[in-house]
């Protein structure tokens, strides 16, 4: 229909008025281009909300939780084309040319490539680790900007309710509609994670994650377990 979104932006925040003005300053110019925005906060305590509002083509609050967050964006979203954007995460210029290609073809989700920024110097290996790995398994992180059809996204059943592991489980459901586009374009990522925490103790915690939830431990447990992880 006439003036409908080509690709919708969806970016789920908490407490990112440190980041969120660069990211959106950055996505203006592309909504001239047939790009719709939208910010989907989850009770900040900052002015999150205050800064994103003048920048976005909508910013709504929400329920706290990165998955009820980006299904609620989704709802609300009026393109063809889904991404699902962190607020620390930034796109390559041609983004949405990339996007509408790859899910022109065979594909009806994807994921970009991710390069990690910050001051350790083990955070290229580490994504060259993960986009290895996502390419290997067919899943993707939130990380890597996953993207998809809406026909598609509501054939999963949307993102599921659960506090971790929401990617994963979503690349799971998505799968089963087609195997991924695995882009090699980067989106940039914040390493803070890594410099903060410390690389090893990051990367053991992450697997010890990943493990526990394939061997059939619930997101719920794996939250109270690990509370600090988000």
């Amino acid at each position: 229909m006439p003036g409908t979104p080509r690709l919708s932006i969806i970016i789920p925040t908490l407490d990112e008025a440190a980041t969120i003005e660069e990211l959106l300053t950055r996505l203006t110019p592309w909504e001239a281009d047939g790009v719709e925005v939208l910010v989907v906060d989850g009770g900040s305590l900052d002015d999150t909300v205050a800064r994103a509002r003048p920048l976005a083509s909508t910013v709504i609050v929400r329920a706290p939780g990165r998955a009820r967050q980006m299904n609620a964006g989704a709802r609300l979203a009026r393109g063809h084309h889904l991404l699902f954007l962190h607020a620390d995460t930034r796109l390559p210029r041609d983004a949405v040319r990339v996007i509408a290609s790859a899910l022109s073809s065979e594909h009806c989700w994807g994921r970009f490539n991710v390069r990690l920024e910050g001051r350790h110097p083990l955070l290229p290996v580490i994504a060259g680790a993960m986009n290895l790995r996502s390419r290997l398994t067919g899943i993707a992180t939130g990380d890597q900007g996953l993207f998809m059809t809406r026909e598609a996204f509501v054939v999963a059943g949307g993102f599921p309710d659960q506090p971790l592991m929401e990617d994963i489980e979503m690349s799971r459901r998505l799968k089963r509609q087609s195997p991924p586009a695995c882009l090699t374009e980067k989106v940039t990522s914040s390493g803070r994670r890594w410099d903060q925490q410390g690389a090893w103790p990051t990367i053991r915690l992450m697997w010890r994650l990943r493990w526990r939830y394939w061997r059939g431990v619930t997101a719920g447990d794996l939250a109270q377990a690990y509370r600090h992880v988000r």
